[in-house]
């Protein structure tokens, strides 16, 4: 008789592609896979905590990729959408890549692949908007730091843009709802967890964290932004579409605080 499971996970990717992992090698029937810092017990399932092992994930991984190159970064990017039940949904859009009815990826008339990929478009588009819109402000310890708030947890896709553009600066962007940032210290990226008292938001709320000269350098960026802009040509509505004002708080080119 095949039992039925809760599957308890970490929280991170190669957490859950373990889960996978266990799920497909015990051939358990899985009711729910959850993180465990949200785990809820079945009345009828019986829960198993899995432990992240990266060569189990990496199995699972490259055998998905093996598939379809467009379903692992379709996978990735819906994981880090951190939608409710966005686990199990993964975990069916999977079995269905290894079923023999051979699913593709770009089959939109089966209902779990259009959500997956609606899913990875939205955290595609935070991903580039988060590229645009991160402003660093240059602190007394010589870090150029940064805020960012994003809808989805995007962190780890910009990582890679960020390290090639300011290679020669040490900085670190801060994911102001979920506590943890990125770090660069001129050779690598690191990730770290930090729950700051103190949040550096645009020029209007100064911090003494910063250089007096970060300040000068926002007001000239300020007024170079002003001068660009003809009042006439604006279309507040439009703006807002590209640049959302859950972003501008941010901005140092935005006086208002939202």
């Amino acid at each position: 008789m095949i039992n039925s499971k809760i599957l308890v996970y970490d929280g991170s990717f190669n957490g859950f592609l373990t889960a996978v992992f266990t799920a497909f090698d015990e051939k358990v029937s899985v009711s729910d896979i959850q993180r465990e810092d949200e785990y809820q017990s079945g009345l009828f399932s019986e829960s198993e905590t899995v432990i992240t092992d990266n060569v189990k994930a990496k199995r699972v991984w490259y055998g998905i990729d093996k598939k379809s190159h467009t379903a692992i970064k379709q996978i990735y990017f819906a994981f880090l959408s951190e939608s409710k039940g966005i686990e199990m949904l993964l975990y069916r859009y999977i079995r269905k890549l290894f079923s023999k009815l051979d699913t593709s990826p770009s089959d939109y008339s089966d209902g779990i692949v259009l959500k997956i990929s609606q899913l990875a478009k939205s955290v595609g588009r935070e991903k580039h908007r988060m590229e645009a819109f991160v402003r660093f402000q240059l602190t007394k310890d010589g870090i150029y730091f940064a805020n960012i708030e994003p809808d989805f947890n995007v962190l780890p896709l910009i990582s890679k843009h960020f390290r090639s553009r300011y290679a020669d600066q040490y900085w670190l962007i801060y994911d102001v709802k979920r506590k943890y940032g990125l770090y660069y210290d001129l050779k690598k990226v690191e990730v770290v967890t930090m729950d700051l008292k103190e949040l550096l938001t645009n020029r209007i709320h100064k911090s003494d964290s910063l250089t007096p000269a970060e300040y000068d350098f926002q007001d000239l960026w300020n007024n170079y932004f002003k001068s660009t802009n003809i009042k006439s040509r604006i279309n507040l509505k439009l703006h807002q579409q590209h640049v959302p004002k859950r972003y501008w708080k941010y901005l140092s080119e935005k006086r208002e605080v939202v």
